[in-house]
């Protein structure tokens, strides 16, 4: 089989029978039970993943997965395809927000040559592997080959592997590459599915004539490549983008490596989207860092059934928001490892 099967059938649910002990001690720890919430639940999730009811948490890294789409042509971004290798170039110089918020959560950054329509020099923080120069325009045909989709989801399963190797804790999702918003879309329609106009939204800031254009494409995308809407493999490689089916295989190689992984935005949770039709076991590993202000992110949340640590109305990407969802993350492990218990501190317990 391929990297890509075996990775799919190696991903477990998480073991739940460890739940009860570490439940056991979050209501141990010297506050009322339950008292601080959403931390305490993202504690245990962690836990699970992390198969360990005494888990660590000291490194973290991002990958920011880069790539160009041929969809541009027809008008979909504010910005020409030019700025995806200007803002890879400005990340690569530590100029980019995720450089600033990274550098605040301690957690290294890795940018993903997956797919730009560019030759860059090489970088200790850019990693090579790109599949094309970019997508085809999805209006006309197929975004790439079934070929090239696996192979993109094949670099990130190895980023994720290789991730283990290096002892990596967590690993967060990124992404960067102008009009990406619309292939995001046009998956979110074909696999939730929802109707177009309920998943598409402004990207880079697009005006009411823009977005109605932009709607339209995707609906003559879904139209022309309508029979290969049928799984989720063959949907990522008809309409989706090189840079989404990385991270589809970075979500998956991390869950079935069982790493915990924090997913950015709405780009990064069609990715998402895409690795859980492939397998529902990888929700298990999967921590949603923040609701997008992107219009259709929302939907996706509630349609996956999942609550974002953060809703600070970022629509940014580059994995902005899973890099502060991390503090969070890794305050609620300290919270687990280091608070005193009741028996320890020699606090009385609640009275029955």
């Amino acid at each position: 089989m391929s990297l890509l099967d075996n990775t799919i059938n190696e991903i477990e649910p998480t073991n739940k029978s460890l739940e009860l002990d570490i439940q056991n001690h979050l209501d141990s720890l010297t506050k009322p039970q339950g008292s601080l919430g959403m931390l305490e639940q993202i504690a245990k999730k962690y836990c699970l993943a992390k198969n360990s009811a005494s888990p660590r948490l000291i490194k973290k890294r991002i990958y920011t997965f880069a790539a160009d789409h041929g969809v541009t042509e027809e008008g979909v971004s504010a910005y020409p395809k030019e700025v995806t290798p200007q803002m890879v170039l400005n990340m690569l110089n530590g100029g980019a927000a995720i450089n600033v918020l990274s550098k605040h959560a301690n957690a290294e950054v890795k940018v993903v040559d997956i797919g730009v329509d560019y030759d860059f020099n090489d970088n200790e923080n850019l990693i090579k592997k790109k599949i094309a120069y970019g997508t085809k325009n999805i209006t006309k045909g197929p975004a790439m080959s079934k070929e090239e989709a696996i192979k993109a989801i094949e670099v990130g399963i190895e980023l994720a592997n290789s991730s283990l190797e290096d002892n990596v804790d967590i690993l967060g999702t990124g992404d960067m590459g102008i009009g990406n918003t619309t292939p995001s879309s046009a998956l979110f329609a074909a696999l939730m599915p929802e109707n177009v106009e309920n998943v598409t939204g402004r990207g880079t800031g697009i005006n009411d004539e823009k977005l109605k254009s932009k709607i339209n494409v995707i609906k003559i995308a879904l139209e022309t490549n309508k029979k290969l809407l049928t799984d989720p493999l063959s949907t990522l490689y008809a309409v989706g983008g090189i840079e989404i089916a990385g991270i589809c295989g970075l979500i998956l190689g991390a869950a079935a490596n069982k790493i915990p992984v924090v997913i950015d935005g709405f780009i990064s949770s069609a990715g998402a989207l895409v690795a859980y039709k492939m397998n529902p076991n990888v929700k298990d590993y999967m921590f949603f860092s923040h609701k997008s202000q992107e219009l259709g992110h929302h939907k996706f949340l509630q349609w996956i059934k999942e609550k974002p640590i953060l809703d600070l109305d970022m629509r940014l990407g580059e994995g902005t928001g899973a890099a502060l969802a991390m503090t969070i993350i890794e305050a609620a492990i300290k919270v687990y490892n280091e608070m005193a218990t009741f028996d320890s501190a020699g606090v009385s317990k609640k009275a029955n």
